[in-house]
Parts: structure tokens; C-alpha cells; sequence
């Protein structure tokens, strides 16, 4: 039986799917490397590690799910986060880690181009929000902080384009990836020249522009040998995860909404048009020639919940990781709307949509001595939900939304949907498949190999059988929770940037 093979490269974690040639899962295997913070404000991967990674879990999943099963691979495709900036050199060779997403350590860079009409510009331009996220921030803070490394780089790549090269030898990034640096003209479907005079840096120092249908890559001839694939095997460059989480939730149509809550999370909406907000919250994320993906994304979903879990999770009679989580699920479970008057901040990485506010930190408000662990366990969860509505709040002042798809690991959860259901007084539907980015790039590369005729063709095959409704006695309760909540968010802004200047003084 023909196959498709889908890499997503994730923040904590690679994922491959094997998908037939109908879009039906024949298996799916995980692998997980670390991230790094040496100082505040810094989130760091090792690229070898990722690589490594990659190419063990994806050999592994071959062995085990598809050779022993007379499977014959027909494409791959790939699909990965978004933000990340890795410098190489004329060789190839990294020069240091990669600086991922939810590093901030490029906060001045980030601020001062904003204040500009030239930041206005290449935010219109590039879709991408001026924020130390974006990798046009990066490499201005690395040529103002370590100009021997900006002189010596060759190329300024994404951990996708630096594993596909590992796998093909050429440098190439798709459009939703490039729509995410800062450094792409959505518009012109070209690198934008403002964001690289900012820079000072002439295209040839990143990677061609290419559709996510791209498909004119092949595998190194020891990299087939490795994996047991045939030379003719497509590579297909796919796209980021965000975009093709949303795709792969088959949101396409007005009225509909995606929620993706895994380490980070996100609001998302698809459409022929930008949104175009002059107060710059809205990301607008190229799939394909005038079609976007629209929205908002936080820093601060699942990795904060992890964060909790290993703090005060207990271990102490429990195997492993997922039952201290399961337990503490169980607890927050029995606690009601609202947590006996807890609010939790959820801004340990500073904070994205709506906020973009990278000096913004956590915080518990409303304790008093009746508060239990299973409060604060409600809470913590509550307040990474408020930010996630706090997002979809402002979205829908833009676009219309009846309907919530969610995914990802965190959303998918029970209490999690049911929570969201309740604070948006909304219908909410769970994927059938919760990594959806995975099922994205499985539509992209069937379509591409033309069992389907289109993206919006392809979506019409997701499932979502779990369906969520709200409660309104709840959504009443956290409405009232929720003004608070966004009250502390903006009124905290001068504490926010006295503790984050005392941190780094």
C-alpha cells in the first residue's frame, strides 16, 4: 500500500505520521529533545540534537510500521514551529544553538523598530508582528550582541530548512514559514527589502522562497540507504505548524476558528483576506497565494502547565510524568468555575497576542487561607484558558466565529475543551486527530500528489466527533473572572517592566 510520511519538527518534540493515500492514520511515533534557557529571557535548542532526533525516531517508525508491512513510502512531508533563527556558516555548520520561538532576549531590538513608521511598514508588509519572537529581531539583536557571529554567517536559516538541508542539501523555506520571520512580503510573495536594509543583509544570506507544495527536493543518496527508501521518494517542503494546524482541523469557512493549545497555543482563523489592525495584535501567515491564516498566538499554554505539574505535581507514587498529570487533572476536575476566587497569570515567557508585551510575568491574585493545592491547579489551567479567550475575544471584533475547533495535546483533554466551551459560550469540536499540524501536512502532500484538487477539497475529510456545549452559568461566572484577569494584564504593565529590569540589572 502506497504511503505518506509527515515530520513535524515541534518545539519539545519530532512527530511522524504514515498516512494512506485517503488520509487515514497507519501509525505515528514521538520523539522529544530539550530546550535550553542559559539566562533570563533565553530559549535555545541544539540543531545536531533535532537532527539526530529526527532521523532516529524517523528510521525507528520505518522499521517498525512501515518496511515490516510492505508500506512503499510515495512522499514526505514536513511541517515545523515557527520563529526559529539558526546561523550557519559557509560550510553548513552551526554556529551555536538555535534561538526558537519563545526566546525574548531580543526585547530592545523588538521595541524600538515598533516605535518606528518603518516598523509600522514591515509589519503591513510582512504580516509578522514586530516582537523579539520574530526572527527579524534575532538577527538584529545578534548583529548588535555578537557581530563576529553575524559577520561569519553565511545564512540565517529555520531549524526546518537547516534538517531539510541535513536530508537534501539545499536551502530552501516555504511561504508560511517565510511569512513568519518579519522578512517576507506577503503581497509580493518575495523577501521584503525594507526588513533586510533594516538588517543590513542582502537576501542571499536566507534561504529561496518556495510554495509548501514544493516537491523538487530529493533525499542524499546515504540518507535513502539509512532510512530504506527509494530515491524517487517526493520530499515535500510543507509548511509551519501553526498554518497546518489549522488546515488540518478543516477550518477553512467563515464562522469557524481553530484553538491549537500544545507548549504554545493560538488562535486562528482562514481566509482570502489579511486582518488589518493598526494596533499591530494579528499575525497574517501565507499557505498559498492569497490564502492566510489570521490570528494570534501565546507563549504561555502547555509549557506552563508542565511548569506547574513539575513543581507541585506529586511523584512521590506515581510512574512517570503523565499519571502526576492525570492526577492533578482529577483535582482541578472537582474545583468550580472560577476557583474559589484564584486568578492565575500565565505569563512566565512574557506574552504574545494581545498583549506583545515580552516583560510580562505571572502571577496568583486573589489568594486567601481557605485556597487548597486543587485551586491553584484549577486556576493555573483557568489562566492560561483566560489568555487563549483574551486572544479570541479581540479576533472576533474581526471575523466572525460560531464554531471552535480545537487541538493539540492540551485542548484535546476533556476539562480542557469543556472549560473552553464554557468561557466562550461556544460550541466546541475536538479533532478526532489531535495533532493536527500532522494531518496539515498529510492534506498538503496528498493534494500535492493529486488525490485531491485542492487544500479546501482536502479539508472536507476531517472528522471532529467529540463535541463540546457550553454551560452559561459558567460562562457567566468566568465573564466576571475574565474582567479582572484582563484588568491585572494591562494595569501590571509598569510592575512588569520594574521586576524585569531589577531581573536583568
Amino acid at each position: 500500500m502506497d504511503c505518506i510520511i509527515t515530520i513535524e519538527i515541534g518545539t519539545s518534540s519530532v512527530k511522524v505520521y504514515g498516512f494512506d493515500l485517503n488520509g487515514r492514520v497507519i501509525a505515528h511515533r514521538k520523539g522529544i529533545y530539550p530546550t535550553f534557557h542559559p539566562h533570563p529571557d533565553y530559549s535555545e535548542q541544539d540543531p545536531e540534537q533535532i537532527f539526530i532526533t529526527v532521523l532516529f525516531v524517523l528510521k525507528s517508525f520505518l522499521n517498525e510500521h512501515i518496511h515490516t508491512k510492505n508500506h512503499k513510502v510515495v512522499a514526505l512531508c514536513f511541517s515545523a514551529s515557527m520563529h526559529s533563527v539558526l546561523a550557519v556558516d559557509d560550510k553548513g555548520i552551526a554556529l551555536g544553538n538555535a534561538i526558537i520561538w519563545a526566546d525574548n532576549r531580543a526585547i530592545k531590538e523588538a521595541e524600538s523598530l515598533k516605535k518606528t513608521d518603518l516598523g509600522s511598514q514591515i509589519y503591513h508588509a510582512t504580516g509578522t508582528p514586530i516582537h523579539p519572537m520574530s526572527p527579524l529581531a534575532k538577527i538584529k539583536w545578534i548583529k548588535n550582541n555578537e557581530p563576529d557571529k553575524f559577520t561569519k554567517t553565511q545564512r540565517f536559516l529555520s531549524i526546518k530548512t537547516y534538517i531539510i538541508q541535513q536530508l537534501t542539501g539545499q536551502y530552501v523555506v516555504d511561504y508560511s514559514m517565510a511569512s513568519a520571520t518579519g522578512l517576507f512580503n506577503i503581497h509580493q510573495l518575495k523577501w521584503n527589502q525594507d526588513s533586510l536594509d533594516y538588517l543590513g543583509i542582502t537576501s542571499d544570506k536566507i534561504p529561496t522562497v518556495v510554495p509548501v507544495f514544493f516537491d523538487e527536493l530529493s533525499l542524499k543518496k546515504e540518507i535513502c540507504v539509512s532510512l530504506g527508501l527509494l530515491p524517487k521518494t517526493k520530499v515535500i517542503i510543507g509548511g509551519s505548524d501553526g498554518c497546518f494546524a489549522t488546515l488540518g482541523a478543516g477550518v477553512v469557512g467563515e464562522g469557524n476558528a481553530t484553538i491549537s493549545i500544545t507548549s504554545s497555543g493560538a488562535v486562528r482563523v482562514a481566509g482570502k483576506e489579511v486582518l488589518k489592525d493598526e494596533k499591530q495584535r494579528f499575525f497574517n501567515y501565507l499557505i498559498d497565494k492569497d490564502f492566510y491564516i489570521s490570528g494570534g498566538p501565546t507563549n504561555n499554554a502547555g509549557v506552563v502547565f508542565e511548569w506547574f505539574a513539575r513543581q507541585f505535581g506529586d511523584f512521590s507514587n506515581v510512574l512517570d510524568f503523565e499519571d502526576a498529570v492525570n492526577d492533578l487533572f482529577k483535582d482541578a476536575s472537582q474545583v468550580a468555575a472560577g476557583a474559589n476566587g484564584l486568578i492565575f497569570l500565565p505569563y512566565l515567557f512574557g506574552e504574545r497576542a494581545p498583549l506583545w508585551n515580552a516583560n510580562a510575568r505571572g502571577m496568583y491574585f486573589g489568594l486567601n487561607i481557605s485556597h487548597e493545592q486543587k485551586h491553584f491547579i484549577r486556576a493555573t489551567i483557568e489562566g492560561i484558558l483566560f489568555e487563549i479567550y483574551s486572544i479570541g475575544k479581540l479576533l472576533e471584533s474581526y471575523r466572525r466565529i460560531d464554531t471552535l475547533y480545537v487541538n493539540g495535546t492540551f485542548a484535546a483533554l476533556p476539562l480542557w475543551a469543556s472549560i473552553l466551551a464554557d468561557m466562550y459560550g461556544k460550541t466546541v469540536y475536538v479533532n478526532d486527530n489531535h495533532d493536527s499540524a500532522s494531518v496539515g501536512a498529510a492534506l498538503v502532500g496528498l493534494t500535492q500528489l493529486g488525490v485531491f484538487k485542492n487544500v479546501e477539497e482536502a479539508s472536507k475529510i476531517i472528522q471532529s466527533s467529540q463535541v463540546y456545549q457550553p454551560n452559561q452559568q459558567n460562562h457567566s461566572v468566568y465573564m466576571k473572572y475574565f474582567e479582572i484577569f484582563e484588568s491585572l494584564s494591562y494595569k501590571l504593565n509598569a510592575e512588569f517592566d520594574a521586576i524585569a529590569a531589577l531581573q536583568h540589572s
